[in-house]
């Protein structure tokens, strides 16, 4: 059974303090309901200040004793992270969890690509990632915390007119791996997440946009193993075991979460 189908959770995250960035929608929101869930004090830092506020009252409805707090950053600009993890020290003095999730993702051919089109993706995708991570390093306890990268099989993958988001995805597997070994003197741990085709609003907005949907929808599911496509809270039970105690033996590590799609010879 589903973490997300047990309303009582078990607990995995009781009194930890976690940050998901990108988390008012798709897979970042469904981490921060699982988070919730299981104890958590959620922070959400998006730029969708709508779908930001709205998620938050949503999840805090759920567990009123454990409000999700939304707070809105461009992950292009510092001085709103800065903003964003000062407004996180006025609730508590540290952060337990980080989950570096939100993304962009433009599909054109290199003829059509702009330097503006790359330097978007890189800015939010990485340069990002990486602004969260280092702004948030002095409130990690001495105790440790987790750090859960979400990458893509893009970063292995290569898939049509997608190159400036794959080569960011794959970066992101090397910051994975790199932060984990500068890290863990500090006993924080890094990992990240390998997600396939998983149904959120962008994927739905895609099948929905081709001649055939229904085809493409059936076409797809079939080229997983398992039988379908992921949702967001098969990423999220994920992110959970690599944000909890249960993989106190695990950093520097991607964990591919497709279904199967990328172990096929030729799918």
């Amino acid at each position: 059974m589903s973490a997300l189908n047990n309303m009582n959770g078990s607990g995995r995250l009781a009194g930890r303090v976690a940050l998901v960035t990108g988390g008012a929608q798709g897979i970042g929101r469904a981490i921060a309901d699982l988070f919730q869930l299981e104890g958590a004090c959620v922070f959400i830092l998006d730029c969708d200040q709508n779908a930001g506020t709205k998620t938050a009252a949503e999840l805090t409805s759920q567990h009123p004793s454990r409000p999700v707090r939304h707070l809105a950053a461009d992950l292009r600009d510092l001085n709103e992270i800065q903003n964003a993890v000062n407004a996180v020290r006025k609730f508590h003095d540290r952060v337990d969890v980080l989950v570096n999730n939100a993304g962009i993702e433009i599909e054109k051919s290199i003829d059509a690509l702009t330097l503006a089109d790359w330097d978007l993706i890189m800015n939010v995708n990485l340069r990002g990632a990486f602004l969260v991570t280092k702004e948030l390093l002095p409130l990690f306890p001495e105790s440790g915390a987790s750090i859960v990268n979400i990458s893509s099989i893009h970063a292995t993958h290569a898939f049509p007119d997608s190159m400036p988001y794959a080569c960011s995805k794959a970066a992101m597997v090397a910051l994975t791996r790199n932060l984990a070994l500068d890290l863990a003197k500090r006993h924080v741990r890094v990992n990240c997440i390998c997600p396939g085709y998983i149904d959120t609003r962008l994927w739905e907005h895609y099948v929905r946009s081709s001649p055939n949907p229904e085809q493409l929808a059936a076409q797809t599911a079939a080229l997983h193993p398992v039988g379908r496509r992921g949702i967001p809270e098969d990423v999220a039970e994920a992110a959970l075991f690599l944000a909890s105690d249960s993989s106190a033996f695990i950093t520097g590590t991607d964990l591919v979460v497709d279904g199967g799609l990328t172990i096929r010879a030729h799918p």
